[in-house]
């Protein structure tokens, strides 16, 4: 057997020992909106401290945890940051219609790296976001199909402002990528959620978009009709309970489900 023979075999048996991913009995498996980490890392934790029970979330742009689900992702709750991407799957039939909830909402809001001196604006018709950029990149989420780009995107056509800084937008796989654009300064400003704000203390908030220039920003929850986990209703229900809702108030979201 060649050197390049023994390479492949010892690989494939790798691959066979390793573990599969975490599916029922592992856990409940939650397939969540990129602006959601921070709030629902901690509310996952809280979950296991409460009930012994784990939920694992894998996160990205809602359009892409939305293709995975329609190829066959194995999950069991579905978040995602629009209502669109939950109207797709639900007509495709992926997901639980009846059991689906619009648990956040959101604001969609202007940043700055915090380390530099960045002015803000007052964001309204015809605002001079060009030149608030001096030539730097304007850092935006997929403004095709992520919701915070589509969002952006609507925002800055309402507003008259797009097509003076569609050349200078950087675009990001999801959100908290975009976010990090600015993070780390490599991006003058950039569109994101409040929550994304909230989270990141290298950014600093310079402004907020009217609520009337965008879609509202809605996130809705729903358990897959694949869901295997057996306590994907009851994860549900705590992301409506009450610690859960200061956890997801505290990080800039707004909580559109009634106090239980």
């Amino acid at each position: 057997m060649t050197n390049r023979r023994r390479l492949i075999a010892a690989l494939a048996a790798l691959a066979l020992a390793l573990p599969l991913p975490a599916r029922a009995g592992d856990g409940v498996t939650v397939f969540a909106a990129a602006s959601l980490k921070t709030a629902l890392d901690q509310i996952n934790s809280d979950w296991q401290a409460a009930t012994g029970k784990k939920a694992v979330a894998s996160y990205a742009g809602s359009s892409a945890l939305a293709k995975q689900i329609e190829q066959g992702a194995p999950a069991d709750v579905f978040i995602s940051a629009d209502l669109d991407w939950m109207t797709y799957l639900t007509g495709k039939g992926l997901v639980k219609a009846d059991a689906a909830v619009n648990l956040l909402g959101n604001a969609l809001v202007l940043v700055a790296p915090a380390a530099t001196m960045a002015p803000a604006a007052k964001i309204e018709p015809g605002f001079d976001l060009a030149a608030m950029l001096a030539g730097g990149k304007l850092a935006m989420a997929d403004v095709q199909a992520v919701p915070a780009g589509k969002y952006g995107k609507t925002a800055l056509e309402n507003l008259k402002v797009w097509d003076k800084v569609e050349a200078s937008v950087a675009q990001a796989e999801n959100v908290r990528a975009a976010l990090k654009l600015v993070a780390t300064g490599e991006a003058a400003y950039g569109i994101v959620y409040q929550s994304d704000a909230t989270a990141e203390p290298a950014v600093r908030l310079a402004g907020v978009f009217p609520a009337e220039s965008h879609p509202a920003i809605i996130y809705p929850a729903a358990p897959l009709a694949a869901a295997q986990s057996p306590d994907t209703a009851a994860y549900l229900d705590y992301l409506k309970s009450a610690k859960a809702r200061a956890v997801f108030a505290a990080q800039g979201f707004t909580v559109l489900t009634p106090a239980p």
